[in-house]
């Protein structure tokens, strides 16, 4: 019992970015390959560019569900890589502040099959680092800015992400040698706190032509904590011996690195948005996923008795995994040509009461996982991200309604390239393996603006 015990504790978890970071926030942006930097203004601004909720077009209420299907493959075999879904959400309140314009927004994505989900593996087994389980994180973003002068916005907010410790006790009487007759009861204890990280951003907006952005999101890291008591009674022909095992793991248990993103926003021809954004990721700052244990036993069996102690766990001594930062560039395409109905003024603007935006978009992600030639086994490869999306806009449906209806949607194919890994040492047990996938999601939100 004590050896299993500690063996389930010698396992690291997997840890990456978080779901809005591989997958966009929201239709829009989603169907833009998430190049909204200098463009979003929506609920979305709040994850995107604080500073655009400066210009948000009046009160929005925004809720939607994203889904993302995994297939990824180690030498050609589906890993069962967990699919990621969830709502996605947020509200926007803007005014005026002595004068100067204003917005806020709150910004959630919650997975749909538990607030916090995490998947240990055990270290040396070949595992997606960045995709396996670890988007299944609750995500929150509040953000705030102001409008102080026309050409300028500045915004600011907190991203919260929920992280996890917990306490696994066993107490009672063992029998080893009849095993059904022991009394023994167990106790768990998790909680859930919040890791935060800072996000800043400003935009730039220039007049007839469009928008500059940049835009800075902090590092977090989501710290697994798991505290493991055993302590009892091993009864062994008719003797009673105390035990006393403790054991304690720390690990990360998902990791998103600090990134800066620079986009521009062209909006001079009527009807058309392009924009381009280059993101910094800082993922040389990535932490071993390699839990650190500690473990000690306390058991004083009499000397005539027949017991092989195990021994202590030796300490586990992560191997940096040296990652790479990465430039990851986006480009996203909105067209609205498509219009019905009698025109209307919508927050200062001439609109029919039908539009139907068509949207598209592509980015590449290199990967930051250097080849895995030794022993360990984080698998990844380049990502190459083709998204298309559309928007039902229904403008001043009803003289009580001032403001919209939007309903987005999108679709997206995520292609992960063959990538082969040839391991240095010839009797690796492993051994050299290839890696490729696709990624198929969808999802959809609904705006109402007031």
């Amino acid at each position: 019992m004590v050896v299993s015990l500690g063996a389930g504790f010698t396992m690291a978890p997997t840890a990456g970015a978080s779901a809005p970071d591989e997958y966009g926030f929201g239709s829009r942006g989603a169907a833009m390959a998430g190049a909204m930097a200098a463009d979003a203004s929506d609920f979305s601004a709040g994850y995107y560019n604080p500073a655009g909720l400066a210009q948000a077009d009046g009160i929005e209420v925004a809720l939607g569900y994203m889904y993302n299907h995994q297939r990824l493959r180690i030498d050609g075999v589906d890993t069962q890589v967990d699919d990621v879904h969830g709502l996605v959400g947020g509200v926007v309140a803007p005014g005026r502040l002595f004068g100067i314009p204003f917005g806020f927004s709150v910004g959630l994505h919650l997975p749909d099959d538990g607030v916090s989900y995490l998947r240990a593996r055990r270290q040396g087994v070949p595992r997606w680092e960045l995709y396996d389980t670890r988007a299944q994180l609750l995500s929150l973003f509040a953000g705030a800015a102001i409008r102080p002068w026309p050409f300028l916005a500045v915004g600011g907010g907190i991203g919260y992400l929920s992280s996890t410790r917990g306490d696994f006790g066993i107490r009672g009487r063992a029998d080893a040698l009849r095993p059904f007759d022991s009394e023994l009861e167990h106790e768990v204890d998790a909680d859930l706190t919040a890791v935060r990280f800072p996000h800043a951003g400003v935009r730039l907006l220039w007049d007839g032509w469009g928008a500059l952005g940049v835009t800075y999101r902090g590092q977090s890291n989501l710290d697994l904590q798991l505290d493991a008591l055993l302590d009892g009674v091993v009864s062994f022909a008719g003797i009673d011996i105390p035990l006393l095992y403790d054991l304690e793991a720390k690990t990360i248990a998902a990791f998103t690195p600090q990134q800066l993103a620079m986009g521009v926003s062209f909006t001079h021809f009527e009807g058309v948005t392009l924009n381009v954004d280059v993101t910094w990721m800082d993922w040389s700052a990535y932490l071993s996923p390699t839990a650190e244990i500690a473990a000690s036993l306390d058991l004083d069996p009499p000397i005539d008795l027949p017991i092989e102690l195990p021994e202590e766990p030796a300490p586990t001594v992560p191997i940096p995994p040296r990652f790479r930062d990465t430039w990851v560039p986006r480009v996203g395409l909105e067209v609205r040509q498509i219009g019905a109905g009698t025109r209307r003024v919508v927050h200062g603007r001439d609109r029919p009461l039908f539009e139907l935006p068509l949207r598209a978009g592509y980015a590449f992600e290199a990967s930051p996982v250097p080849p895995q030639t030794g022993v360990t086994n984080l698998v990844d490869t380049d990502r190459h991200v083709f998204s298309v999306g559309f928007g039902a806009i229904l403008n001043r449906p009803v003289e009580e309604l001032p403001g919209a209806v939007h309903l987005d949607a999108h679709a997206s194919l995520s292609w992960l390239p063959l990538r082969v890994t040839l391991k240095d040492n010839p009797a690796d047990f492993v051994g050299d393996y290839t890696a490729d996938g696709l990624m198929v999601a969808g999802g959809g939100t609904l705006r109402v603006v007031f």
